[in-house]
């Protein structure tokens, strides 16, 4: 039979300290009616002792339950899954616990059961990690009224009297298109994301405004919409390639369909980057073992959801329980640029 461990009690902690019970919890959950002197006594003995106060005491202590409610959707995508991984790591570091919902589908808009179903398990506050798609932000002014709880979106066109953690997808794609075309490179073609995406419209707003201010007249037959996946990736460069005939170069939404569009390019007989400059978004480990290895845009989505965990904490911390008025803010992490072969052709032209 397994020798149960005997743990130290609070009274026992008081007793070796000198101090009452009370003194002990207001040390414990770092009150400020505690001289520094009996302060630092009773955290002398807490650590002699390796008393661990009791989570569920502190929760009622603190009318809290140090646990945080996570809305995800697509986990089978690689964005989604690296910010879960950075929410989730966050969490441990804090001491909380997660209560993960996943969502059938991005665009899913019957989400006040989710809401209350993380509101009667008492979460402190609410990570909603789904991407903005199409009129699934609808219920947000709505909902956040009926459910008096501290709120993060992720991924979203930042908007006021909500909290907003997200990445300067425009940015990203600037930097890209200021390649290119430094890379002497002068027609541009673009595979977007799936438009409903607000990410993918950012995106293509970059490329736009990019060809715009360059000189370059839109064309509607410059351009061909995938869904993300390297097989639509293939589907839109093959389409591209036809009715884009002077096209020496593509900006590509993701990684994914990147390498569909190099697929294409090495059918066609097409070098990259010579014939062919063909650049990324997301940064995944794998497109720098592409062939050639690919210029793309970093955003790191694991700090993302990291970033997320340590804001809301900041929030539930800053005396939500107390109503005391927390301004909502936006946090816009800035991408940057990686460049490897796939655009590289200054140093080419005469190889």
């Amino acid at each position: 039979m397994r020798q149960k461990v005997s743990r130290p009690t609070i009274k026992e902690v008081a007793a070796a300290s000198g101090v009452s019970t009370q003194t002990i919890s207001r040390v414990i959950n770092e009150r400020p009616d505690v001289s520094p002197e009996t302060r630092k006594r009773v955290q002398e003995v807490i650590n002699k002792l390796g008393y661990r106060p009791s989570a569920l005491a502190r929760s009622l202590i603190r009318r809290r339950s140090h646990t945080l409610g996570v809305v995800t959707a697509g986990l089978n995508y690689t964005g989604p899954s690296r910010t879960l991984n950075g929410i989730t790591a966050a969490v441990e570091q804090a001491g909380y616990a997660l209560l993960l919902k996943e969502l059938p589908r991005f665009d899913a808009n019957s989400n006040e059961p989710i809401f209350q179903a993380l509101v009667s398990r008492h979460v402190d506050g609410i990570i909603w990690a789904v991407q903005e798609v199409g009129e699934n932000r609808n219920w947000i002014n709505k909902l956040a009224l009926d459910f008096d709880i501290p709120i993060i979106y992720l991924t979203m066109e930042p908007r006021e009297n909500i909290s907003v953690v997200s990445i300067n997808n425009y940015v990203g794609e600037r930097l890209a298109m200021s390649h290119l075309l430094e890379q002497g490179y002068k027609h541009i073609g673009h595979i977007s994301g799936p438009l409903e995406w607000w990410e993918a419209r950012q995106r293509m707003k970059a490329w736009k405004d990019a060809l715009q201010e360059g000189g370059v007249e839109f064309r509607e037959d410059f351009w061909v919409e995938g869904n993300w996946s390297s097989a639509s990736g293939t589907r839109a460069a093959e389409k591209l390639f036809e009715q884009y005939t002077d096209m020496d170069a593509i900006l590509v939404a993701n990684d994914q369909m990147a390498l569909g569009a190099m697929q294409i390019a090495h059918q066609k007989g097409l070098r990259i980057p010579q014939d062919i400059g063909i650049t990324g978004f997301d940064n995944l480990p794998e497109s720098a073992f592409f062939g050639p290895p690919l210029t793309t845009v970093n955003h790191d989505q694991y700090n993302l959801g990291k970033l997320a965990v340590e804001e809301i904490i900041k929030i539930i911390e800053s005396g939500w329980d107390e109503e005391v008025p927390t301004q909502p803010k936006s946090i816009i992490l800035e991408p940057a640029l990686i460049v490897r072969a796939s655009s590289l052709r200054m140093g080419y032209e005469n190889k």
